[in-house]
């Protein structure tokens, strides 16, 4: 005769929610999030229907018995005319290389650099947290330090920068003491890839 589930002596399976990797961090936990990037995709989506339509529209208009659009015309007799080393010829190529180029990097990087991806507690879970939100975190840690009297912190992406002003204990001791609490403090962020620490201390500058 089986138990009811719940009673004394019964065994529950509890529900499975993730399953972590072997440093603890979920599955997919390092990936950035990308850009939607809508408007360089706009204006290169606007530009081209616009190129299209107008190129569209002479051809239907020959093809109705119109004459050629003048602009076509004259840009048929420069492309002609004008020699592969001439300079309008080469700046143009020049111009479009570019912008090929830009929209190639815009596609194959995933931007918001101002996003520290944290870590996963469940797969169906993401979090960020802003660059300057952290920056601002470490500082105050660091003003809780003895001896601080100003900070600075840069965080980037795999760096984290502290510039500290000190007017009174030794500069080694305030050192150690922000090492260690600023490394705690970048360890309880949650980031999935913690930034690198780098701390420096210097006595304040003469006034006058």
């Amino acid at each position: 005769m089986s138990e009811p589930e719940g009673s004394p002596g019964t065994t529950r399976t509890m529900p499975v929610l993730q399953k972590d990797t072997p440093d603890g961090t979920a599955p997919g936990a390092h990936r950035r999030f990308w850009s939607a990037r809508r408007v360089p995709a706009a204006i290169a989506a606007v530009l081209l229907l616009a190129l299209a339509g107008l190129f569209l529209y002479d051809i239907a208009a020959v093809r109705a018995g119109r004459p050629v659009m003048r602009w076509r015309r004259a840009l048929a007799r420069q492309l002609a005319e004008r020699s592969l080393d001439d300079i309008w010829v080469l700046t143009g190529a020049a111009v479009a290389t570019a912008l090929g180029l830009w929209l190639l990097a815009l596609a194959l990087t995933p931007g918001l650099r101002s996003l520290l991806t944290m870590r996963r507690p469940h797969p169906d879970v993401r979090a960020v947290l802003h660059r300057p939100a952290a920056a601002a975190m470490l500082r105050d840690r660091a003003m809780d330090v003895p001896g601080v009297q100003s900070a600075r912190v840069r965080v980037r992406r795999r760096k984290a920068d502290v510039r500290a002003v000190s007017h009174f204990r030794e500069l080694d001791d305030v050192r150690a003491d922000l090492d260690t609490v600023l490394g705690e403090a970048i360890g309880a962020l949650g980031l999935a890839r913690p930034p690198a620490l780098s701390v420096r201390v210097r006595r304040p500058g003469r006034k006058g």
